[in-house]
């Protein structure tokens, strides 16, 4: 498979790999590289950009999956927007689903408590303390965010928005769907999911927030919608 990759493509299947790899032989990296709610003791900058690479140790379908999506949707979106612009909107989409998921979580925490930052100052024995006693908040502070889906939802949106009438064969459906309407559905069922179990540990809204931003480039770059 690795000839019939695109540059970018080929790249981020490797760091992605690379990330996986090491994050199994130095756990603590998970503290440093997912991304913390801002306002965390454990939130550094640079976790919006490294929590992309980050997936599930325990867990190998998170990174399967993400990648699977990504070799498979990836080269063609990126043969249509060019290496560098396809590396912007991957980039774009992930941090679009960091700032959504993030944006949301803010809400909740003003709506239950009156603050964007109701644990603030504490450190992380204190928080963890707290969350022993089933304090929600403290659990915002304590999980974090981490996986490549809200880019690789940026890609299939953009894929669906490309190549809208390209049958795809899901797994378990027998019958060819077009582009637009399976991933539209993924779409649908993300947003469902994000309002219907807004404790789920699997970040719905993220998913949303990628897909979200992905449009949003391509309508700002004045991409033709389904040309191909």
């Amino acid at each position: 498979m690795f000839p019939q990759l695109t540059p970018v493509i080929k790249n981020l299947l490797i760091i992605n790999i690379v990330f996986y790899i090491g994050s199994q032989i130095v756990p603590v990296a998970y503290d440093y590289l997912a991304v913390y709610y801002p306002d965390s003791p454990y939130f550094k900058i640079w976790q919006v950009i490294t929590h992309m690479f980050m997936h599930d140790k325990n867990n190998i379908s998170h990174i399967f999956f993400n990648m699977f999506s990504l070799v498979m949707f990836g080269p063609m979106i990126e043969q249509v927007l060019g290496s560098k612009r396809f590396l912007n909107f991957y980039m774009v989409s992930g941090i679009g689903a960091w700032f959504l998921y993030t944006a949301v979580n803010g809400l909740q925490l003003y709506n239950a408590t009156g603050s964007f930052a109701p644990l603030h100052g504490m450190n992380g024995n204190e928080l963890i303390s707290l969350a022993n006693t089933g304090n929600n908040e403290a659990l915002t502070y304590l999980i974090p965010m981490l996986g490549a889906s809200g880019a690789i939802y940026g890609v299939l949106l953009a894929f669906a928005y490309l190549f809208p009438n390209i049958p795809l064969q899901f797994l378990f459906i027998p019958v060819p769907v077009k582009a637009k309407y399976m991933i539209g559905g993924f779409i649908l069922i993300e947003i469902y999911m994000s309002l219907s179990r807004p404790g789920d540990s699997v970040a719905h809204l993220a998913h949303v927030g990628g897909a979200l931003f992905g449009y949003l480039l391509l309508k700002l770059w004045k991409v033709r919608k389904g040309i191909y």
